[in-house]
């Protein structure tokens, strides 16, 4: 009965020792650390300077803006007091970025640049450098009527010249317009059709 009691008496004990270990605590979470921009020859020293993101600039809270949060890291550079690597609040736009590196230089264009773009990370802001090229991509031209056009603008058509051209409403003026690609083929000069009819 004794050894009983003994070893009941241990279970209770070990069971109130695990219930006490077991519950719950409160813990303190860290605060998140910063990134650090580390300098070398390719990145020299610079201070990070977070600018708030504009409320009034449609950063946040406006249909389809992005969601502000998180960091932005960029490389200003170009004509601006302290150009360098900068970590910026996510959803900061150009105009923060620009103030982050101590603004432009005086008589500094910054007309070339959308100072209400948002930023995405990693990307190079280039201030008083000139304007980007156009993105290159096929010209969409408006069809020329065969039957209609005018002499000037058959001749801005690629591989007609003036001298087709006249050829093309000189026919046109005979035979009383076209009324199918074949009959375009007969003017003299003309190897594939050109335009709409």
């Amino acid at each position: 009965m004794l050894g009983l009691a003994v070893l009941l008496a241990l279970a209770v004990a070990y069971a109130v020792q695990h219930f006490w270990f077991g519950r719950p605590e409160a813990v303190q979470v860290p605060p998140a650390a910063s990134p650090t921009v580390r300098a070398g020859p390719e990145f020299p020293a610079t201070s990070a300077q977070p600018v708030e993101p504009a409320q009034s600039a449609g950063s946040a809270g406006q249909p389809g803006a992005p969601e502000a949060g998180g960091v932005v890291v960029v490389d200003i550079a170009g004509k601006v007091r302290t150009p360098g690597i900068r970590a910026l609040p996510g959803g900061s736009r150009v105009a923060d970025a620009l103030r982050a590196a101590g603004g432009a230089l005086p008589e500094t264009d910054t007309s070339t640049l959308n100072l209400a773009r948002v930023l995405t990370d990693g990307e190079q802001i280039l201030v008083g450098g000139p304007a980007p090229p156009p993105a290159a991509g096929p010209t969409s031209r408006s069809p020329v009527s065969l039957n209609r056009a005018t002499t000037e603008q058959l001749d801005a058509l690629p591989g007609v010249g003036p001298t087709l051209a006249q050829r093309i409403v000189a026919y046109r003026e005979a035979h009383g317009g076209f009324r199918s690609l074949d009959q375009l083929r007969q003017v003299s000069g003309v190897g594939d059709p050109i335009g709409s009819m």
